[in-house]
C-alpha cells in the first residue's frame, strides 16, 4: 500500500515538473498534478491495454511507436477530464507522453 502511494506521488512530481518544462502544457498547483497522476493512472490501466490490442497490427508496422501516440491521446483525455490541467495540442501531449515515460521508467528503475 505504501508503494502505491510512493509512486503516485513521484508521478505527480514527474508530471508538475514536466509541465514546467514544456510550452503549451499547464498545471495549476501540485493538487492538480495528482489528480492527473490519478486519473491516468486509471486510464491507463483500464483503457490502454483495449486500445493497444485494437491497434495492434498499426503499432506492430511502426515497431511500437505508434504506443507513444496513444499515450499522448490518452494524456490529451486526462487534459478534457481535469479542469485545471491543460495540454494545447497534439505535439506538446506527444512531447509529454516520451517524456513522461522516459522520467518514469528511470525512476522506477532507481527505486529498490
Amino acid at each position: 500500500m505504501v508503494s502505491v502511494l510512493i509512486n503516485w506521488i513521484v508521478s505527480a512530481m514527474v508530471i508538475f515538473s514536466i509541465a514546467y518544462i514544456i510550452p503549451g502544457v499547464k498545471v495549476s498547483d501540485f493538487t492538480t498534478a495528482l489528480v492527473v497522476a490519478l486519473i491516468l493512472g486509471i486510464i491507463n490501466a483500464l483503457l490502454k491495454p483495449i486500445l493497444l490490442i485494437l491497434t495492434l497490427p498499426i503499432n506492430i508496422l511502426t515497431l511500437g511507436l505508434f504506443t507513444f501516440v496513444l499515450n499522448a491521446l490518452l494524456i490529451l483525455l486526462v487534459s478534457n477530464i481535469v479542469p485545471s490541467f491543460s495540454v494545447d495540442g497534439f505535439f506538446p501531449a506527444l512531447l509529454f507522453a516520451v517524456i513522461l515515460s522516459i522520467a518514469n521508467s528511470v525512476i522506477f528503475k532507481i527505486k529498490p
